[in-house]
């Protein structure tokens, strides 16, 4: 193969793992509310701690699984948050599997409204920090993507964003060795 050849095979190659890179860095994370035991008070879960382990972003989302014949989800304000106060939510999600995407920085607050439940530690603070593929954003009072019977499916576990966040490392490494090698066979 001609020298110009190889030249131009590398560089398309050192482009396309650059431009997947990036493009990869304005993926959002899903996360799974209380990991594999989902929202419930069947099995202990800290929730707070849950969340204080993860740094969720604008545009992520999170997922509460559950039995929607035991259990909701109700966001709320602080001061609810705190007394475990169900009587005027800011929004009421119902489905069993509600994905809300977390559309502006700030603190968020969700409980279950079932009696009893908040008290017994099924409530979730969530932190959203900026994202920084949107760093124009303002905060708001509202985290929530448009109508509480909007729902999709559940992605990936709360795990995977740690591996999408190294992989996004390494095509950026390897896009650089592309290039590197592009210019020294130049």
């Amino acid at each position: 193969m001609a020298l110009a050849a190889k030249r131009e095979l590398v560089c398309f190659f050192s482009m396309m793992m650059m431009i997947m890179a990036f493009s990869g860095a304005c993926m959002a994370a899903t996360y799974n509310v209380g990991d594999s035991a989902g929202w419930t008070i069947q099995v202990p879960v800290d929730y707070t701690k849950w969340s204080s382990t993860n740094n969720f972003h604008v545009g992520d989302k999170i997922v509460f699984t559950y039995n929607k014949q035991f259990h909701n989800v109700l966001q709320v304000s602080h001061q609810n948050f705190q007394s475990c106060n169900a009587t005027s939510p800011v929004a009421s999600y119902t489905s069993g599997s509600d994905s809300i995407t977390l559309k502006s920085p700030g603190n968020f607050y969700y409980l279950c409204g079932v009696p009893g439940h908040c008290q017994a530690g099924q409530k979730v603070p969530i932190k959203v920090n900026r994202s920084s593929a949107s760093p124009s954003l303002a905060p708001s009072e509202s985290a929530l993507s448009g109508s509480p019977s909007a729902f999709i499916a559940p992605g990936p576990s709360p795990s995977s964003a740690p591996i999408i966040q190294s992989s996004k490392f390494w095509l950026v490494v390897t896009a650089l060795a592309f290039y590197l090698i592009g210019y020294l066979i130049n």
